[in-house]
């Protein structure tokens, strides 16, 4: 939120008490206390005047934190994000009246404690990294809301906010804040922290993360689930201004010497990513949105895909599976689906994974409306009476699952769900949540409750499942979600359009979402809205089976390829066999994020982060640590690209996947012009892959056909991990690649079994 009107004003009705002095600290323990004033000429400053009070933390190494806090009278009701932390990791050093240095392993915070004279300095082997200077922590007040009233007289109230301004310096960018799927850098953004269902084509986001990460070598994340404004030197030229309405505002910054080591810390401390089962990797087919569909429709749709030997792996019913007026009454459509349970049987004997469509609302014309009213399920208005509105489901009221009576009935539907073969949902919206007049069971804040309903409502449902299924068999498709969410996958990103423009969007969301501590994601392949021309979905195919899921989804179209015209179908077969091959890889690389938080889709920039040029790169991504991804965006085909310098260059040259002969200089960019069966992705140098063309599904035999894809030369033995597609977190065996009397040899670890080699770009 905007507070002035240039350097010198403030926009009409606002003040700001800017903080310039500490008056006093205390040290005790791990924790620093200040008590922070306006610049103080004599005593008689103290008097009429506001303080705040920052407490200095550091929940884990290289992460330390600041909160400040105006008044500390009010109530807290929560919810509150689940923090990590532990002990014993900081080292604190006072100078009196001069300085006081609180250092947290390689992240150091130096408080200037001169009287007038308070700034941080947040600093790591590097140097500075962001801090606050001259202005830049102030208590907000704005007479211009509803709450100033000025009959009121001496107590006349104004809108209080927090506001904490943080430097940031020359040539320095910002990346992340959730899916969003505007400008990839978001330098020069005003950015709020509000889960909105807008889609993809406009700056509301239906994931919003109050974390971004800097190319100086830090992040930021916001400690506060309720809605936090962002002002990316968008108001002041030299700083990112954080501001969120009430009394107190906490921050961590979390030190990294790569981006990757950013996220590591990021992710220990809001939640370690968790696992999907490898079935999960496969194709997923939808009934689509609106569609007219029955039991023979569906059935067509898959005598068409084993017709033409289209691999697929989870079939998806998505809204109308369920009667009109009644979402959610968790029941199958008997007009449609008049033996549904004798269906879904039928169905799971093709060898499909199941997947349906929820939602946390229940419609007024649903038989569950009067049990959830009765017993107290629904969030209700502060008059008792329940919380509805006309907006989607007529009359539709929403599931309070702070409620723990209301949460175990809306998973006793799942349940009985799942002994009818379900396999996984579809956690659909979650982000139309009322803040205005309601309250929970639980007394929680609305405000606050507004983004973090959809990490409750995902958390839920995803452990439902695991305690039928277990965690190595359980996912969910949602689309909203919060801090901490990536332990409750898999995410995708909302409604876009069928355009090229809207495929790119797209990825700009994934890629900024992936920075979030997100490794897995989606989009709906062919676009949502609309119907693709034939050669967009074909690109759309190439990117979606690209992804680390892939799910073909539309609104008012089906997306089954042959409509499309017979070579869709071509080209569909080939990218879901490719990433089948591709499995060793991306459960060995799936289970490297869930240890240090690095996605399997992510941005150029975290993979070669020596590499300046890789900045501000948003059409193209490394997918895993190999291989290189720049998705075709027009009819033509043709495609420009950037090829990234790296230590291994030295090793040999990136080499296409399709072609091993034609290889690529590091640090140029290239333009081809690609057909329907190809589109840039390229081997790293250096690098080794594993592959297994035999596979037919993804949770096939691991070892069965394994292959290392070697590309170059190896700077000494490298181990390669082979996951089981059982239990995606575990590693099944170890293969040991080396060069050996002038050849690359691959052996499983402990044992004389050979690996295929595939040596290439020698």
């Amino acid at each position: 939120m905007r507070f002035t009107e240039g350097m010198w004003l403030l926009r009409e009705g606002i003040r700001i008490d800017w903080m310039n002095n500490i008056e006093r600290l205390h040290v005790e323990k791990d924790t620093v206390n200040l008590l922070l004033n306006k610049f103080q000429r004599h005593r008689g400053d103290t008097l009429n005047s506001p303080t705040v009070s920052a407490r200095v933390t550091s929940p884990l190494e290289g992460i330390v934190g600041v909160k400040l806090v105006h008044w500390a009278g009010g109530l807290d009701n929560g919810p509150h994000y689940q923090l990590n932390t532990s002990a014993g990791h900081t080292k604190i050093t006072h100078q009196k009246g001069e300085k006081l240095n609180y250092a947290s392993g390689p992240l150091s915070l130096d408080i200037n404690t001169t009287p007038n004279e308070l700034g941080f300095v947040f600093s790591s082997d590097k140097g500075k990294l962001t801090g606050h200077s001259w202005r830049s922590i102030g208590y907000v007040g704005d007479q211009t809301t509803e709450k100033s009233r000025f009959e009121d007289g001496i107590f006349f109230e104004r809108q209080g906010y927090m506001l904490a301004e943080l430097d940031v310096g020359v040539g320095e960018k910002l990346y992340g804040l959730g899916e969003r799927f505007g400008p990839f850098v978001k330098n020069g953004q005003s950015v709020n922290i509000w889960n909105e269902d807008g889609g993809t084509s406009s700056e509301l986001a239906y994931k919003n993360i109050p974390f971004y990460i800097s190319s100086n070598g830090y992040g930021v994340f916001v400690n506060n689930p309720g809605k936090v404004s962002l002002e990316l030197q968008s108001e002041r030229t030299t700083r990112v201004n954080i501001s969120i309405p009430g009394e107190e505002l906490e921050y961590f910054i979390i030190q990294g010497s790569t981006p990757k080591e950013i996220l590591r810390r990021y992710t220990a401390l809001t939640g370690s990513p968790s696992l999907v089962p490898a079935w999960s990797y496969n194709l997923w087919l939808t009934t689509s949105f609106t569609t007219n569909y029955d039991e023979q429709t569906v059935t067509s749709f898959l005598d068409g895909f084993r017709e033409r030997d289209l691999p697929l792996g989870v079939f998806h019913f998505d809204c109308f599976w369920m009667k009109s007026y009644q979402w959610c009454d968790f029941e199958f459509d008997s007009e449609m689906f008049p033996d549904a349970a004798g269906y879904l049987k039928r169905l799971k004997e093709r060898g499909l994974k199941l997947s349906i469509w929820i939602n946390p609302y229940v419609g007024q014309a649903s038989p569950l409306f009067e049990i959830g009213k009765k017993n107290g399920y629904f969030i209700k208005r502060t008059d008792g009476s329940v919380w509805q509105w006309d907006l989607w489901q007529a009359g539709m009221a929403v599931v309070d699952f702070t409620n723990p009576d209301a949460a175990a009935w809306y998973s006793t539907h799942l349940t009985r769900l799942m002994d009818m073969g379900i396999d996984t949902f579809k956690t659909d919206f979650a982000e139309r949540i009322p803040v205005r007049n309601i309250k929970y069971h639980d007394g929680s804040d609305p405000v606050r409750m507004h983004n973090y309903y959809a990490l409750l409502y995902n958390k839920i449902v995803y452990e439902t499942m695991t305690s039928v299924s277990g965690p190595s068999n359980s996912l969910l498709f949602a689309r909203s979600t919060s801090v901490g969410g990536q332990k409750y996958p898999v995410h995708w990103g909302g409604d876009c359009e069928s355009t090229y423009e809207a495929m790119a969007e797209s990825l700009r969301g994934g890629l900024s979402l992936s920075l979030c501590g997100y490794i897995f994601w989606a989009s709906d392949i062919g676009g949502f809205e609309g119907t693709p021309p034939p050669a967009l979905y074909k690109r759309w195919v190439q990117f979606g089976l690209l992804s680390s899921h892939s799910r073909l989804h539309g609104s008012s179209s089906f997306r089954v390829p042959w409509i499309y015209g017979e070579d869709c179908s071509d080209v569909l077969r080939d990218c879901v066999k490719r990433k089948i091959t591709l499995t060793p890889y991306l459960l060995a690389e799936a289970l490297a994020g869930h240890r240090q938080g690095t996605p399997l889709m992510r941005p150029m920039f975290v993979e070669f982060p020596d590499d300046l040029n890789t900045y501000p790169l948003d059409t193209q991504y490394m997918f895993g640590s190999n291989l290189l991804v720049a998705p075709v965006f027009s009819d033509s085909g043709t495609v420009t690209f950037y090829v990234p310098r790296t230590p291994e260059d030295e090793r040999g040259s990136w080499i296409s996947w399709f072609d091993h002969g034609k290889e690529y200089e590091a640090g140029r960019w290239y333009t081809e012009t690609h057909g329907f069966e190809t589109l840039p992705i390229l081997v790293r140098p250096g690098s080794v892959t594993p592959v297994n063309p035999k596979l037919a599904v993804p949770e096939g035999d691991a070892l069965d056909g394994l292959e290392v894809l070697v590309n170059g030369g190896l700077s000494g033995e490298v181990e390669v991990e082979v996951v089981d597609p059982a239990k995606t977190h575990e590693v099944l065996k170890v293969v040991t690649v080396k060069l050996s009397d002038g050849d690359v040899v691959a052996t499983i670890a402990g044992e004389d079994t050979k690996v295929t080699v595939n040596w290439v770009g020698h």
